[in-house]
């Protein structure tokens, strides 16, 4: 299993294949805000684990192994996400919060926030009651 620190540099270079098609150090460095020789580092260590292949001023490219938790970190990035704005977290307060718990949480935590999402979005009257009563706590403060 990889580490939270490995985690998001495969998060981060799986969107960047994504959304450009390829990955390189410096934007890697850019994308997480730390030194190119920090990334160089890491990416060395996700080669040597089978999470990507890397060869010096080539480049990298995901292993299918690294696609496949790459994809699964995106999802649970972006379901963090959805599940702060349906419970009604600040939008100004909602990456840095995902951010601080999405390496805490076990899967199965992750696919019961799933399940607790989809309750909430099959049926927006749930939504309006929770909103109701975050209202009349607030009211009650």
């Amino acid at each position: 299993m990889p580490t939270p620190s490995m985690e998001d540099y495969i998060e981060q270079i799986y969107m960047l294949i994504e959304d450009k098609g390829y990955a390189r150090v410096s934007d890697i460095a850019e994308a997480l805000a730390v030194h190119p020789s920090s990334v160089t580092k890491m990416v060395q260590k996700l080669d040597k684990d089978k999470y990507l292949i890397y060869e010096k001023y080539r480049g990298l490219v995901l292993t299918a192994k690294g696609k496949k938790i790459g994809k699964r970190l995106v999802y649970r990035h972006e379901l963090l996400e959805q599940f702060l704005r349906v419970i009604g977290v600040d939008e100004e307060n909602i990456y840095e919060d995902v951010e601080g718990i999405e390496h805490h949480l076990s899967w199965n935590a992750i696919d019961r926030i799933g399940d607790l999402v989809q309750y909430f979005e099959e049926n927006k009257e749930r939504t309006e009651s929770l909103q109701l009563i975050q209202k009349q706590n607030e009211e009650n403060q």
